[in-house]
């Protein structure tokens, strides 16, 4: 069959256009899928292949799950656009809302959990620190010059750098190794209300995305983790399209050795002639641009430009 056959047999089944209309009020597991259609798994991975094959949506594994998300094809987006006429006063996924809404209640209760297990560390690092909203008004004020365009946050955590750009960004995208830190991730956004941002699993040293994809890069307290940050640095910046930005916000060098053994901090700091020949050796004008001290850990924002 033809792509075009392809693409209109994908959408014959019922289910499939269900499925089709929830991953793009959230982005869902195969199981979280089969919960709330009140079907097998089997069945439900059967019908996602199909939608996966014609290019409607995109998978992706994390560990033992398999995440669906809305597909990246020009087709997806002139489908929803011709869905959304065709059911005006009419929600064909109505009755799967209410399981929708206990799938995000689940993911919020996992993220209550999690801080809640991990108060205590991140308190010891506020009290270090302590320039949390300094630091993220200079990313956010940075990432809009001259704008956000297509957002990449390497090393995404719990989703923080997406909350806060990604209704400003043409498309937003986060990665982690940690399938716990992006089922936290899709917590926060999905209780946030932000279905403009995808995350998957990936390795900051070997990303999955081609030259240039990006216009907007971020490491937001990532870089003190690798063992190679210049590695890091160097495949972060060949993601950044012309005209486009690296931005790093990391802590300036410090003697905290307790860091090492008890958040599993690689490095202690960095120097900004570091960042920035590393940046440089990257192909990207480098500069910093802001320090932030506190108590005891400065941290300072550097910008590449390529």
């Amino acid at each position: 069959m033809t792509r075009v056959h392809d693409f209109f047999a994908a959408l014959a089944d019922p289910t499939r256009v269900r499925i089709l209309l929830l991953v793009r009020d959230l982005q869902l597991s195969v199981g979280e899928l089969a919960e709330t259609l009140d079907q097998s798994q089997p069945r439900v991975s059967r019908h996602v292949r199909i939608l996966a094959e014609a290019g409607l949506v995109r998978r992706h594994k994390e560990g033992a799950f398999v995440f669906v998300g809305v597909g990246e094809t020009l087709p997806v987006k002139t489908l929803y656009h011709l869905v959304d006429e065709l059911l005006v006063g009419e929600d064909l996924i109505a009755g799967d809302r209410a399981r929708l809404a206990q799938v995000r209640a689940d993911r919020q209760r996992a993220v209550d959990e999690w801080f809640r297990a991990n108060a205590g560390e991140w308190d010891m690092l506020r009290r270090m620190g302590g320039q949390d909203q300094a630091v993220e008004a200079a990313l956010v004020a940075a990432a809009r010059v001259p704008a956000v365009g297509r957002l990449l946050d390497i090393g995404t955590g719990t989703g923080r750098v997406l909350e806060l750009l990604a209704d400003e960004a043409v498309a937003a995208t986060g990665i982690d190794r940690s399938p716990e830190m992006l089922r936290l991730a899709r917590g926060k956004l999905a209780a946030a209300g932000n279905q403009q941002a995808a995350v998957q699993q990936a390795d900051m040293r070997q990303l999955p995305f081609e030259p240039g994809s990006f216009d907007t890069v971020t490491l937001n307290h990532v870089l003190h983790y690798a063992d190679d940050p210049a590695a890091v640095i160097a495949e972060a910046a060949r993601t950044v399209d012309v005209g486009g930005k690296l931005l790093v916000a990391d802590y300036a060098p410090h003697r905290h050795e307790e860091l090492r053994s008890r958040f599993h901090h690689s490095r202690l700091g960095f120097e900004d002639e570091s960042v920035l020949g590393w940046m440089q050796a990257a192909g990207l004008e480098a500069a910093r641009l802001s320090v932030h001290p506190g108590p005891e850990l400065d941290v300072v924002i550097w910008e590449g430009r390529r």
